[in-house]
């Protein structure tokens, strides 16, 4: 196994992601280093209650990213409910209540484009089921940075337009269902049994 040259994950999702990210999480070892930056579409008034259920259901540390808060292993950090989250340069988080883009805030276009720049080659994105194209834009961008992309199989999702739009783009290295999600942690150097893949395209 090759030793992990990830530095972050970025997870995007909508209608039907909260099943997702929970198998997912539930795969995740107490030892589980590589912080994971999710931008899911909530209601605008959440005040944080999904980020205190997922708190409740996994071995990792989870909390609502702080502007200016610097990036920790060993966390996953949710995007905050009407803000858009950004990666700096510094490996520290910024919030913007800019406009609404592809009508999300926050939007995940906005913080893969921004995750891109900051870990190029180092970064893991994936896209999740959801109701419209955003994070196609953001997909296209780790790309171009020669990060990994990786979406949910539009078959096994609840709502594939998401996963389809980013697929559609070209973009994609692999296409997973959700029980093949825990492949995702061979490719941070953790060995565990595969249960096989299939490359996009």
């Amino acid at each position: 196994m090759k030793t992990n040259k990830y530095k972050a994950i970025v997870i995007g999702g909508s209608a039907g992601s909260m099943e997702v990210l929970l198998k997912f999480f539930h795969v995740l070892p107490k030892t589980f280093r590589v912080p994971i930056i999710i931008a899911c579409h909530l209601h605008p008034l959440d005040n944080g209650g999904l980020v205190e259920f997922f708190r409740l259901q996994t071995n990792l540390r989870v909390k609502e990213a702080e502007d200016k808060e610097q990036i920790r292993s060993g966390y996953i950090y949710f995007s905050p409910a009407n803000y858009h989250l950004l990666i700096e340069q510094d490996n520290t988080f910024s919030l913007s209540v800019d406009p609404k883009v592809n009508y999300a805030r926050p939007s995940i276009d906005v913080l893969f484009e921004s995750a891109a720049v900051a870990w190029a080659d180092e970064l893991i994105g994936i896209i999740l089921t959801g109701a419209n194209s955003d994070g196609t834009a953001g997909i296209c961008a780790i790309k171009l940075n020669q990060g990994l992309t990786i979406a949910q199989d539009p078959s096994d999702s609840a709502y594939p337009v998401m996963p389809q739009a980013a697929i559609d783009t070209g973009k994609i290295d692999i296409i997973l269902c959700v029980d093949e999600l825990d492949m995702v942690l061979q490719y941070i150097g953790l060995d565990i049994k595969t249960k096989g893949s299939h490359n996009a395209g």
